[in-house]
């Protein structure tokens, strides 16, 4: 059983490496289980809210549960599948087992393992795990994001017209808002592409893609984005240019993000428009 230190996060200092080995751990336990499912003949539910759910996300979220009531039972977590527990240490974990599901369920290796950690109102620790790619994004407050262990950075791209975006989907938007969106998109920017959940997130922290613009998004779904992005160089935000909320939620919010600020800018501009 690991001990961590309980003055793990500070004003003043970073993530500790027990903290972040913790987070490997994590995401090394929810990929067994999504592995074991990936490309078999699992059922597929579909939950209130229409969005489909299956046996791997649930296990995955159990799984990184079970670690996590053994090595930091005074924390709080919030999971997609398996809803809130209030902590006592001020720190809450936040998981969305398989952001992707559509894509985990068609047997496309485009979706990914989200874990995230909220200390004091700040988001300072975030993980991508695509377990069958072997890829792996990690974010943390005071380090730089890496990717299977190199540093990840953002490229530069301030003019719009040169930038390529992606958006997983109309089914994220009602029809006028995303009608709007594809029109702003197609005219302005060099491309747009669709689909990726979360790995989106990755490849733009990576230098690979300039622009990503969502809608409704749960706090599972950027919660563990935050860091990355911002530890690679990039600005995440909702679409006004406003910091998104971290109080437990299965609220909605349009997120906006990029890897370089003069786009930043001209996104909320025309996404407020």
């Amino acid at each position: 059983m690991t001990v961590i230190n309980k003055a793990i996060i500070s004003e003043n200092t970073n993530v500790s490496e027990d903290l972040i080995t913790l987070a490997h751990r994590l995401a090394d336990a929810s990929g067994e289980v999504i592995r074991k499912y990936f490309r078999t003949g699992f059922h597929i539910e579909g939950k209130q809210d229409q969005s489909p759910v299956t046996i791997a996300d649930k296990e995955a979220e159990q799984v990184i549960r079970a670690i996590l009531a053994k090595e930091r039972p005074g924390d709080g977590i919030h999971g997609e599948e398996f809803g809130s527990d209030a902590g006592t240490t001020g720190y809450m974990w936040v998981l969305d087992p398989i952001d992707g599901t559509k894509a985990f369920a068609t047997g496309r290796p485009l979706f990914g393992t989200l874990i995230g950690l909220v200390h004091n109102g700040k988001a300072v620790l975030g993980v991508i795990d695509q377990p069958i790619s072997g890829e792996r994004w990690i974010g943390a407050a005071g380090h730089p994001t890496l990717f299977n262990g190199k540093q990840a950075k953002v490229r530069p791209c301030p003019d719009i017209s040169n930038a390529n975006i992606a958006t997983t989907g109309p089914d994220m938007f009602d029809l006028e808002e995303y009608l709007r969106l594809y029109t702003y998109l197609k005219e302005e920017t060099s491309f747009t592409i669709y689909g990726g959940d979360c790995y989106s997130y990755g490849t733009l922290a990576s230098g690979w893609l300039d622009g990503i613009v969502e809608g409704h998004m749960k706090l599972h779904d950027y919660v563990a984005l935050i860091p990355i992005v911002e530890g690679a160089g990039g600005i995440i935000t909702d679409w006004q240019g406003k910091p998104l909320p971290l109080a437990p939620s299965f609220d909605a919010f349009e997120v906006l993000a990029t890897g370089d600020k003069p786009l930043h800018e001209r996104l909320v501009e025309l996404l407020s428009a």
